[in-house]
């Protein structure tokens, strides 16, 4: 079986390098880091952060927008698009198990959605280093985790609604309006609840903690903030049952457990259904 994954995890990561979608995505980050650079951020000044972790905090900031859209579309495609193509009638006839097909579909587009983030942060580095700037290691790890965290977890939703979608139209659909809802429900929304519905200020902060954009999001504000001032007033709930250390862990480790569980349970899905 691990051999069969690996074919297939290699299979797709060759399919998905071939693609347009992989070469305007490799653009799109890399873009953001350079258009950064041209447009001078690393030598302004924000709360007494400059240089790689001012173009850092601002890449983070930018990337959890694109990100999450960027995998859901493209990973919906997966599992609707090969029963669409025929590819399982094909797939069926050779000794592949589908729990290695699937699984190894799950790694390989991992493989492929994060390279590109990952490229954008090593020329980041690049550049701090040409420039002689300081590099801040510890920030740099943390978001490097962060970014492979959100895509994990986009990953495995995007492989969930791919295997109930009987079709690809119908999976970029409900893609799109499930990254839509997750953008809606930030901190505007939700004050705009607690203020016009009542609702108690920790339940809409256990809410907001359930949305992976909004722990992002926190996650990176807290790294060089860590009393979350820019948060307002719903930092003092968090910070009440949360110390620094555990809710960066949070950050890390709660996408991670979201994605897994949403492609366990798209693959069991997968499993059950009629595939043709």
């Amino acid at each position: 079986m691990l051999r069969h994954l690996k074919l297939t995890a290699f299979a797709d990561i060759n399919e998905s390098l071939r693609a347009r979608w992989f070469l305007i995505y490799s653009l799109v980050f890399g873009g953001i880091v350079v258009a950064l650079f041209v447009t001078g951020l690393t030598e302004s000044r924000v709360m007494g952060f400059t240089g790689l972790s001012r173009l850092l905090v601002t890449y983070l900031q930018i990337t959890m927008a694109i990100l999450p859209v960027f995998v859901l579309l493209t990973t919906v495609r997966s599992v609707a698009g090969d029963r669409e193509a025929g590819v399982f009638e094909y797939m069926l006839s050779l000794p592949v198990s589908l729990s290695a097909w699937y699984w190894g579909k799950f790694f390989g587009r991992l493989f492929v959605v994060f390279i590109p983030v990952l490229g954008a942060m090593i020329l980041a580095m690049a550049w701090a280093a040409l420039k002689g700037s300081e590099i801040p290691w510890h920030s740099v790890l943390f978001y490097t985790g962060l970014l492979l965290s959100l895509a994990w977890c986009f990953l495995g939703i995007g492989m969930l609604i791919s295997s109930f979608a009987r079709s690809s139209d119908v999976a970029q659909g409900v893609a799109f309006i499930a990254w839509l809802v997750l953008l809606l429900f930030l901190d505007l929304i939700l004050l705009g609840l607690m203020v016009q519905g009542g609702m108690q200020a920790e339940s809409a902060v256990v809410l907001a903690l359930a949305n992976p954009l909004q722990v992002f999001r926190t996650a990176s504000m807290m790294l060089f903030d860590p009393q979350l001032v820019l948060l307002g007033p719903s930092a003092y709930v968090i910070l009440d049952h949360f110390s620094e250390l555990a809710y960066l862990s949070y950050a890390l480790l709660y996408p991670v457990f979201l994605g897994s569980v949403s492609a366990l349970l798209g693959f069991l899905y997968f499993r059950k259904s009629d595939l043709p």
